[in-house]
């Protein structure tokens, strides 16, 4: 790609890219702008300028703040239903633990075909279309929640609702990275697992704020005829509208993704957003490393390609590494928070506190993992959190099992949401969405989204049975086996990305 070709862009390209930007506004980089390399290593100086390129920081963290409120939408309607399963469950009278089971995991029916329907038409229509359909999406299915009258209809709009958690699960994180300069990515795309603790944590107060006034020793009746039991848990999940439409409105204002642009033949937009991000030389060699890795490939892609030899080992990476995030075991904690804290001995008062407890710790380790994912690399984090909860699930098995009760027992549950959220939670999100090449990359994120949902909703669905059949003890030294299988899996296979262009680890990778 020659200077020529960059300073010859002619006024059709200008506003083909202005159109994909959403704004009217020239967005040519700064005049005096130094140039930029793609390929980066993290150096002494600050984030916005490397190897003598400055970027452009702003324009960076806005697109990638509003395409992270994809994963706090994520994480709000996933965990909403944690605090509101005491109160829905009475106003339906839901006494089968079958029925509760399917109560907590329908949505994982829906995140299979939203993170299908990402597969197949993100690399067809782009990333920003389908953030658009996802946020509307979750403004109307929250509201059908709120507005349910019977489980049945109830359960069709979780289950719809699951459709935009699979499309933004999927999307988020794609899309900040292939917009995200290298030596930022890991930490730009742990932005949207942050997003996703907000989203988390801003549940768990509001659904304390609505039942902090329930008497400790309520009983089932009366919950069933109070205010709680019949109209609280409709303000849980309808109060997601609110963000739902802001991430609506904002997704019209950032550009779409340049590595799917420059895939679909729009080489001038592709550019014109790149030179946003760091300026003319970086979009210039951006561009070349892009087209690099495209070269005799056509914009559709076969979901069976990605069997093809040479793909199959990234694929089974991608695969392993979201079926471990899930059955690692954390997520029965949020989802049956209920069950565990009372087992600990905490009423139900305390048992919505200690949720909260937990949204605040799992907040507070995602700035560790921040400040870490690209400075210490993606593989040591993931090592030190599958070991991680390997040890504290002995631990916490071993008080089940010994009928340790309160403080000790809240401690460790912390400390698993702690290790989680700085290592698995995140950086499981930074590899998938770095691994693949960039022609499959919409298809086989989808494959790995959904194993991710598949073994979420296998791990949800069984809970209820594994703690009876095995107690809590039981349950959570068969999770404490998982993750020292996890813990040789990623030994064995995880490569460290840290540093490198997605063109650099494509190379690497798929041989």
């Amino acid at each position: 790609m020659s200077e020529s070709d960059i300073s010859n862009r002619g006024a059709g390209a200008r506003a083909e890219a202005v159109s994909e930007l959403g704004e009217h506004r020239n967005l040519r980089a700064p005049a005096g702008e130094k140039s930029g390399h793609m390929i980066t290593q993290p150096s002494a100086t600050g984030p916005g300028e490397q190897n003598g390129a400055h970027y452009n920081m702003s324009f960076i963290w806005i697109v990638s703040l509003v395409a992270a409120m994809g994963g706090l939408l994520f994480g709000y309607d996933w965990v909403v239903i944690g605090g509101a399963k005491p109160f829905f469950e009475r106003y339906f009278q839901l006494t089968d633990p079958a029925l509760s089971g399917w109560a907590n995991s329908c949505a994982l029916i829906g995140c299979l075909f939203g993170a299908l329907a990402a597969g197949a038409l993100s690399d067809r229509f782009g990333r920003k279309r389908l953030l658009i359909a996802a946020a509307l999406l979750f403004g109307v299915t929250s509201i059908g929640n709120a507005l349910a009258e019977s489980f049945s209809v109830f359960v069709a709009w979780r289950i719809l609702g699951g459709v935009a958690i699979g499309l933004a699960s999927n999307l988020s994180p794609m899309y900040i990275a292939e917009l995200a300069p290298a030596h930022l990515r890991g930490r730009l795309v742990a932005i949207n697992q942050l997003t996703i603790v907000v989203g988390i944590l801003l549940a768990q107060y509001i659904n304390w704020a609505l039942v902090r006034g329930l008497p400790p020793d309520a009983t089932d009746a009366f919950i069933a005829g109070s205010w709680y039991g019949r109209q609280g848990w409709r303000w849980m999940f309808g109060l997601t509208a609110v963000p739902s439409m802001l991430f609506f409105i904002s997704m019209f204002f950032v550009p779409e993704s340049p590595r799917w642009l420059a895939k679909n033949g729009r080489e001038s937009a592709a550019r014109y957003v790149l030179t946003r991000v760091g300026g003319e030389t970086f979009a210039a060699r951006a561009i070349a490393d892009i087209e690099a890795t495209l070269v005799n490939e056509v914009a559709k892609v076969d979901f069976r390609e990605l069997l093809e030899p040479k793909m199959r080992r990234v694929l089974w990476l991608g695969v392993g590494l979201a079926v471990f995030q899930q059955w690692c075991g954390i997520n029965v904690i949020f989802n049956y928070a209920e069950e565990i804290f009372r087992a600990a001995g905490y009423d139900i008062t305390d048992t919505i506190k200690n949720i909260a407890w937990t949204g605040s710790v799992n907040m507070v380790f995602t700035f560790v993992a921040l400040g870490t994912v690209d400075r210490l690399g993606r593989r040591p984090l993931m090592l030190l959190g599958a070991a991680g909860l390997a040890v504290i699930y002995v631990a916490l098995g071993g008080c089940y099992a010994a009928g340790v009760r309160g403080l000790p027992m809240l401690a460790l549950v912390l400390a698993a949401i702690g290790c989680y959220a700085m290592s698995l939670a995140p950086v499981t999100w930074v590899v998938i969405s770095e691994i693949f090449p960039n022609r499959i990359r919409g298809a086989a994120m989808a494959v790995a989204v959904m194993a991710l949902w598949i073994a979420c909703f296998l791990l949800t669905f069984t809970f209820p049975s594994m703690n009876r059949a095995f107690g809590a003890a039981g349950t959570f030294w068969i999770y404490s086996a998982i993750c020292a299988g996890g813990f040789l899996f990623l030994w064995l296979r995880l490569p460290e990305t840290k540093g490198k262009t997605l063109e650099q680890i494509e190379r690497e990778l798929v041989k």
